[in-house]
């Protein structure tokens, strides 16, 4: 399950990003009942991207961002709980790792469903169903 995090250069401490990544991959894993699952745990990918600040943009004008995005199966992120709770979480990581620097209301967090049975993984199509039942081996 892909994260891609994105920020301004300079809103989290050099060299602290990757633990960002981490926390927010943890997050994603423990609201999701999942923490631990060896057959998920591996899958949980992605990548980091640190952009200038005339790269980065809110409001039509240059300014320091944090987008965390998700793309995962649809039943990922499947309820109000879980929607809540991890934006909740991962805001409030994002924000701690700027030290306050960086106003919650310039991260932004979102999710996105694949279509089912394009999930590839080690050349396999998956659908939803085998990964569900993968996962549940986990």
């Amino acid at each position: 399950m892909p994260l891609t995090l994105t920020a301004t250069a300079g809103v989290f401490p050099q060299g602290t990003e990757k633990q960002v990544f981490q926390k927010l991959c943890e997050s994603m894993l423990k609201w999701h009942g999942l923490t631990g699952n060896r057959a998920m745990t591996p899958n949980v990918v992605g990548s980091i991207n640190i952009l200038p600040k005339e790269l980065t943009y809110a409001g039509l004008q240059e300014s320091t961002v944090v987008f965390i995005e998700w793309k995962v199966p649809s039943f990922a992120f499947a309820t109000r709980e879980i929607q809540q709770g991890y934006v909740e979480e991962a805001t409030q990581i994002a924000s701690d790792a700027s030290h306050g620097k960086q106003p919650v209301e310039r991260i932004w967090v979102n999710v996105m469903h694949a279509v089912d049975g394009a999930w590839g993984i080690a050349g396999n199509a998956l659908t939803n169903q085998q990964l569900g039942e993968t996962v549940a081996k986990g």
